[in-house]
């Protein structure tokens, strides 16, 4: 049985060709692997969002407490040892 040889341009074409199905398999996998990356990266975002989102109410939550009138007022007599206003403390103006 006599063995066909190949000639330069079969050999050619066929490394060629081999060479463009690495490249096609090696971009296809990196793609792949970097929408799991990024989903990941996603997913730690939409995380990070939650837990901002839920100190962003905690803390309006602690301002609207710390702002009360009510607790205000409580600190200003107590504390400061401020009263009811007299009636010789307040100034009237014309305009």
């Amino acid at each position: 049985m006599v063995r066909q040889k190949f000639n330069k341009k079969e050999i050619i074409v066929g490394t060629l060709a081999g060479l463009l199905a690495v490249v096609v398999l090696t971009s296809y996998l990196w793609d792949i692997q970097e929408n799991i990356r990024l989903g990941y990266e996603i997913g730690r975002a939409e995380s990070q969002a939650a837990a901002l989102r839920k100190d962003i109410t905690r803390l309006e939550t602690t301002k609207a407490s710390l702002l009360s009138l009510e607790r205000i007022e409580k600190t200003a007599r107590e504390k400061l040892g401020l009263g009811d206003i007299r009636d010789d403390q307040v100034i009237y103006e014309d305009f």
